[in-house]
């Protein structure tokens, strides 16, 4: 029935629906797997469903459709299934999992920075940094180091401020040391990440780098 409603309703064409892989979900006995014992004996059926669809913020093009790859928003499903241990209902709960990722919206950051020098544990090492003139910067900002597969602001290694640890500046840029007691000894790849405290987010990142 959902499928000849796509097919109809034009606002239902741009719905998207993962693939059915679980029992239908209604209808059952109160409290059990079982499906309707009643007289009325109703054919089971996938009524509970997870549909989504992206709006995209570009205009359309001249056949009318809009491009994906330039949607800066992408959702694709990893997981959709029923939970067939839930019986207060005559229904089974159906739950999705998705992937949301989201393209920057500018292409300039707003804080460049990159490591100077030989990284090492064994001496202090040094990070030089530039923001634009209308970056809002505080004495609250901080670099932190992190290794390539970090996935939280909170998964940093070691971190410096970016006023307390400041020893050179001039009117392009400034320079920040972190202490080599804090840079892990094993070495491997790392980046370096300007954390705003006014805007609460990364808004610069340095190109990967060996330690």
């Amino acid at each position: 029935q959902l499928n000849m409603a796509k097919k109809k309703e034009a606002f239902l064409k741009e719905f998207k629906e993962g693939p059915l892989l679980f029992k239908p979900t209604y209808k059952f006995d109160l409290f059990s797997e079982v499906y309707d014992t009643s007289e009325k004996k109703r054919k089971p059926a996938w009524t509970d469903r997870i549909l989504w669809k992206v709006k995209n913020t570009y205009e359309a093009s001249k056949e009318g459709e809009f491009p994906e790859e330039e949607n800066p928003i992408s959702v694709s499903l990893t997981n959709y299934l029923s939970h067939m241990s839930y019986g207060i209902s005559d229904h089974k709960p159906v739950t999705g999992t998705f992937k949301l990722e989201m393209k920057p919206l500018v292409s300039d950051p707003l804080v460049t920075l990159n490591a100077e020098g030989e990284w090492s544990a064994e001496h202090d090492v040094l990070i030089r940094y530039s923001a634009g003139r209308e970056f809002p910067n505080s004495a609250w900002d901080w670099i932190g180091l992190f290794q390539m597969n970090f996935r939280h602001v909170k998964d940093y290694v070691t971190y410096a401020w970016v006023e307390d640890d400041e020893i050179a500046s001039n009117s392009d840029s400034k320079q920040v040391y972190m202490s080599g007691s804090e840079i892990p000894k094993m070495g491997g790849e790392f980046l370096l990440c300007y954390y705003s405290n006014n805007l609460q987010s990364i808004v610069g990142i340095s190109e990967p780098f060996q330690v």
